[in-house]
Order: C-alpha cells, then sequence, then structure tokens
C-alpha cells in the first residue's frame, strides 16, 4: 500500500496565497486589489441604485442589466473575505467546510453570471430583429421566470460538488495558489480517485457556459443577419452600435474563463504565474 494510503493524518485546512514567493510586495500588490473591489462594490451598486430610482430604465434591457450587477456584486463578496483577510490579517488557512461553501457560491454565481449574458443577447436578438413585438414578448413575468430557471440551473449543477469534494481525504500540503477556492484546484488536492469530479466538473461546464456561449454566438449571427438587411447604413451602424458594451462583457468573461478552464486541465507544464493571472482576471475583472 502507497504511503498516502498508509498515512492516519488528513488535513482539515487549505492554505491560501495571492501570488506565492511575492509575500515580501503584499502590502503593494494589495492596492490594486482593493481598488478592483471598490470599483466592483460600488459601481455595481450605483446601477442598481440608478435603475431602481429612475422608472424609465424599468424596461428589459435594464432590468437584465441589474441581475448582471447583482451576480457580479456576489462574486465581488464571495472573493473578498478571504483575499483581503491575506493581506490586512495575513490569515492565510481557509477551513475545507469554509472552502466547499465558497466554491459553491464562486461556481454558482458564475454560471448565473453566464446565463445573464446569454439573456442579454437574446434581450438584443429581440429588440434588433423584433422591435414592434419586443414590449410584448419580453414582459416582466416571462423575464422573471427565464432569470429564476437560470438560477436554480447555477444553483443545481454547483450543489453536487461540495459533496463530492467532501468524501476525499486530503492529506498533502494543500497549498492553493489563490486567495480563493476553485473546484479544479481543490480536487486536485486529494489523496484519491478524483476521475468522477473531473467528468462532473466538465459535464457542468459544456452543458452551462459552452452551451450558454454558443446559443450568444447564435444570436449575434441572427442579429448580424437581421443588420445587414437593413438599409439605411446610419439605422445598421446604431443598432449594432447597442450591442457593443455587451459584446465586450462577453469577451471578457467568456475568453478568461476558457484560458483559465484550459491552463488548469492541460497546462501542467505552462508558468504558476499565468495560471495565478487567469484566474483573477476571470474572477476579478468582469464584476469591475
Amino acid at each position: 500500500m502507497s504511503a498516502v494510503n498508509d498515512t492516519k493524518f488528513s488535513s482539515e485546512v487549505f492554505f491560501l496565497t495571492v501570488i506565492h514567493g511575492q509575500e515580501d510586495v503584499y502590502l503593494w500588490i494589495s492596492v490594486p486589489f482593493c481598488l478592483m473591489y471598490v470599483i466592483s462594490i460600488v459601481g455595481n451598486s450605483v446601477i442598481l441604485f440608478i435603475i431602481k430610482r429612475d422608472p424609465s430604465l424599468h424596461e428589459p434591457m435594464y432590468i437584465f442589466l441589474s441581475m448582471l450587477a447583482v451576480t457580479d456584486l456576489g462574486l465581488s463578496i464571495a472573493t473578498m473575505p478571504t483575499t483581503l483577510g491575506i493581506f490586512f490579517l495575513n490569515s492565510r488557512e481557509i477551513s475545507l467546510d469554509a472552502c466547499f461553501a465558497q466554491l459553491f457560491f464562486i461556481h454558482s454565481l458564475t454560471f448565473i453570471e453566464s446565463s445573464v449574458l446569454l439573456l442579454m443577447a437574446f434581450d438584443r436578438f429581440v429588440a434588433i430583429s423584433n422591435p414592434l413585438r419586443y414590449a410584448s414578448i419580453l414582459t416582466l413575468p416571462r423575464i422573471t421566470k427565464m432569470g429564476l430557471v437560470f438560477v436554480l440551473r447555477g444553483v443545481a449543477v454547483v450543489f453536487p460538488l461540495p459533496f463530492l469534494l467532501k468524501r476525499f481525504r486530503y492529506c498533502q500540503a494543500n497549498v492553493l495558489s489563490h486567495s480563493y477556492c476553485l473546484h479544479q484546484e481543490v480536487m486536485k488536492m486529494a489523496c484519491s480517485d478524483i476521475r468522477v469530479n473531473s467528468i462532473y466538473g466538465l459535464f457542468v461546464t459544456v452543458s452551462t457556459v459552452t452551451l450558454d456561449l454558443l446559443l450568444i454566438l447564435l444570436s449575434y449571427v441572427m442579429i448580424l443577419k437581421t443588420v445587414l438587411n437593413i438599409a439605411s447604413h446610419a439605422e445598421s451602424v446604431r443598432a449594432l452600435s447597442t450591442c457593443v458594451s455587451h459584446l465586450s462583457a462577453v469577451l471578457l468573461f467568456y475568453i478568461s474563463g476558457i484560458g483559465l478552464s484550459i491552463v488548469q486541465r492541460f497546462g501542467n507544464s505552462s508558468s504558476p504565474l499565468l495560471q495565478i493571472l487567469m484566474g483573477y482576471i476571470y474572477l476579478l475583472v468582469p464584476p469591475m
């Protein structure tokens, strides 16, 4: 029997890091992190406040924007305590249960954000392709139902992950490369067979984020087809200009997410710093 199986030691904590090997400059690194959190929380809160106070903004487009702001607020709040705890309190330890809870919220909110970006693409498609029926198609009850379905989907697919991780024994150093817990990294700390987790994680990614991305691309193909049929060049440009901010959010979210997934699954020979930076770009930059 291997030494790992013989040992009776089982770690009860994980150790978080911000950027491994740069502990002596944590004070300087904390400045951009704090700025990102402040901008994310204040900025998204202001968006929600303005939409709530201005009745003219109680339209589908801005309702979806408020959903995105709430999701981004949740992502910032989910990662902020452990990150700032390392910077200001040098608190690197996190219990297994707390780690599993954090990754549950991070992954659930990530999948919900992907769904909201899909809903926003659908909103742009209806507004450009069928403007006369826009208000009748995207009614408030229908928006509420779609939002609820996608929230339930995000929670349901992530719900098994903490239980799948909890059955493992963790008897290594358990030093994580980020200041928060992610499923892909935590499962690699286990002294057990992680094939079930790996397969389920891949299934969840394909059935949520990948599917959402394909549907977003389909929406924009249909939007482009509609715009090309518009006779007036000025109207075509005006229609496409309403999609610019959404496209920017989509590109930033999916490119960083796909890059992180590829690096974590297949980039064993890649620079550890690259994995760390991709992780922070994926979770901290889109909310900001």
